[in-house]
């Protein structure tokens, strides 16, 4: 019953992790429903083979996979030119079916050549640090507003939405922090049931769309035949190298959990899961998803949940893949109200921000290391505030640096910590005392 239920909750994390990447995507490309219920049913089927994969032949830990932020950006950075009349969107879809094959190319040279492990000593504790508390900042605007209904049944702020939603928020909050151990354990799947079911007596819920076909295996290249070009392979160069860098924190971080939860010593291996993630990224290509990563809020689900086995992790992923090949059941997971899904996660992305402030607090804080820390989050934090039209005439993967947040920070204080570890090396500036 135990490892029934702990499936069941991860399906449920998965699933509410998934759900909005195509759903913002399919409207910013204006897919209809159906199509929009397809594009998930191939999102949801990559993504829970990625997992499986990395869990079997990758890193070999229960790292939930989601939709990547980079990739969300690089479709709405694609419907923008769509929109714009640079490029058909037939053609940008093909294009970016192409942008996903060539990252996965890149992913497999750089795991099969181990060239991941300088990439992995740049991971230290301030850099894990920054990377949490600016993946917190990123998505605390989305979360913010989509529990509050902004989006939802119109653009503004409405109470019958807004109510319920934070209510589901607070009975989160206490069933994590229950002392009962089934609900503090079960605490996210009791919630999303409660909250669906609530927004259903309302009669807040959208329409569930209807399919004729009652079995259909995921479409491979459903947008077309992939066009490649010269932007495509500069933009996949440069994604790949972000994903890398957002892959090696995330898995970092849930190593971290994993070996404290379970007193443990785990050893991931990055190189393997480069090559798997090379694997993954081909697989969303080759079946028009939209490309995973490991996501770091895996942390806080398991924090949360204190789930932190393999087999229902394992079991989960296979139930998704099942769901996948059956789309009225992809088109009911479809219809879970994205307020519910956000107020649900609230708690699980906020506490990533406690394990960033975890990570600085596990080393003593020089004032150099405080400088990296400020100038980063400065960095990383005000990128969010730069309006997008602002930064159009620039090319395209420019575009998506500038965009991100979280990657830019994270690379600023890479460079910056960088730097003055090589000026102590050659004596270029003195070393400073600790805090």
């Amino acid at each position: 019953m135990r490892i029934a239920l702990s499936s069941l909750q991860w399906v449920a994390f998965m699933l509410v992790s998934a759900i909005v990447a195509p759903i913002v995507i399919g409207n910013a490309f204006e897919l209809s429903s159906a199509e929009i219920s397809t594009l998930l049913q191939r999102t949801i089927f990559v993504m829970s083979c990625a997992a499986l994969l990395q869990v079997i032949f990758g890193h070999r830990l229960p790292v939930a996979e989601g939709p990547a932020g980079l990739w969300w950006g690089t479709f709405i950075v694609y419907a923008g030119l769509v929109t714009s009349g640079a490029l058909s969107s037939g053609m940008a879809l093909r294009q970016l079916e192409a942008t996903m094959l060539l990252c996965g190319l890149f992913f497999l040279i750089i795991g099969l050549f181990r060239l991941t492990r300088w990439i992995k000593q740049l991971f230290t504790p301030i850099v894990t640090g920054t990377f949490l508390i600016l993946l917190v900042a990123q998505l605390g605007s989305s979360f913010v507003k989509g529990m509050l209904g902004v989006g939802y049944l119109s653009m503004r702020i409405e109470g019958k939405v807004a109510i319920p939603a934070i209510f589901i928020l607070l009975l989160t909050i206490m069933f994590s922090r229950t002392r009962i151990t089934f609900i503090r354990s079960y605490s996210i799947l009791l919630s999303l049931l409660i909250g669906w079911f609530l927004f259903y007596l309302l009669g807040i819920t959208k329409p569930i769309e209807k399919h004729q076909t009652t079995f259909a295996f995921p479409e491979p290249f459903a947008f077309g035949v992939p066009e490649f070009t010269s932007g495509t392979f500069v933009t996949a160069i440069m994604l790949t190298m972000l994903l890398l860098t957002n892959m090696i924190a995330s898995i970092n971080v849930i190593e971290n959990v994993v070996k404290n939860e379970k007193d443990v010593k785990t050893k991931p291996n990055y190189n393997d899961a480069s090559v798997v993630a090379g694997v993954n990224q081909g697989l969303a290509g080759l079946f028009a998803g939209v490309a995973s990563v490991p996501i770091s809020a895996t942390a806080g689900f398991m924090l949360t949940t204190r789930t932190i086995d393999k087999l229902p992790f394992i079991i989960g992923n296979i139930l998704i893949i099942l769901i996948s090949f059956f789309p009225a059941v992809t088109s009911v997971f479809a219809n879970i109200p994205s307020p519910v899904g956000y107020a649900v996660m609230f708690i699980t992305i906020a506490s990533l921000a406690a394990l960033g402030v975890k990570e600085y607090q596990s080393v003593r804080l020089t004032e150099q290391q405080l400088f990296t820390i400020s100038m980063s989050l400065m960095v990383g934090i005000g990128s969010l505030f730069v309006p997008s039209e602002a930064i159009t005439h620039l090319p395209s993967f420019i575009m998506l640096l500038i965009n991100n947040g979280l990657i830019l920070g994270t690379l600023t204080c890479i460079i910056i910590e960088q730097t003055f570890t090589y000026l102590h090396k050659t004596g270029g500036v003195q070393h400073v005392k600790e805090k």
